[in-house]
């Protein structure tokens, strides 16, 4: 049976602002003398903010309480909206409007499933609120990927069931969590490297609604 649903994770499969996250980080690790390069920053991808500044404080010589980690995290975010106000709908990621046209038309239901706390935002400076039936964001869950709660409180949002739904990811993480949410998982971008999604390609331009849906 095809499925009913379709749950896109935000940055890398609908726009890309690793560059902001990135230079963030960058900018608060130098402000406190720790090493962070890219090599790093690849472990980051998909993992929530307080789960990224613990694997970036594995190269500090300095231990940090809760509360300076709590400041740090709140500094690095600060850093990547005023990093934010660059973002503009020709960040949207080639194939996405036309993949979200074609599921609008076909009545799919279509929600985001993203860890950032931003996901508002950054919704909001491309212009693609309208098209999505639910949004499930850092804002509303506990536990970030490979969790699969952001994913699961997307379906419901929805009125879809699990089984019903399909997760595109460019993460790894995500790959994990849309399955341990019992959903399928389209890889895209990095997560073509990941040998459990069902199904892979480079970009969504190179994603077809047909195969989406099956």
């Amino acid at each position: 049976m095809s499925k009913k649903a379709i749950i896109f994770d935000l940055d890398g499969v609908i726009v890309t602002t690793d560059q902001y996250h990135y230079k963030a980080w960058k900018k608060m690790a130098d402000e406190k003398k720790i090493n962070f390069d890219k090599t790093i920053n690849e472990r980051l991808r998909g993992v929530s903010r307080m789960e990224s500044l613990e694997i970036i404080l594995e190269k500090s010589e300095k231990k940090y309480s809760n509360l300076e980690k709590v400041e740090l995290a709140e500094r690095k975010n600060n850093y990547y909206k005023e990093f934010l106000q660059c973002v503009t709908p020709k960040d949207i990621l080639p194939g996405v409007l036309k993949i979200l046209h074609g599921l609008k038309e076909k009545g799919i239901k279509i929600a985001v499933g993203s860890s950032s706390k931003n996901t508002p935002i950054i919704l909001e400076r491309i212009g693609l609120e309208r098209f999505f039936d639910a949004v499930a964001d850092g804002n509303s869950i506990k536990n970030s990927k490979p969790d699969p709660e952001v994913f699961l409180l997307a379906a419901k949002m929805l009125g879809t069931k699990p089984e019903d739904c399909v997760v595109v990811e460019d993460a790894e993480a995500g790959v994990e969590a849309a399955l341990s949410g019992g959903m399928k998982a389209v890889g895209v971008g990095s997560a073509t490297n990941c040998s459990k999604a069902d199904y892979k390609a480079s970009s969504m331009e190179f994603i077809s609604i047909d195969e989406l849906l099956m």
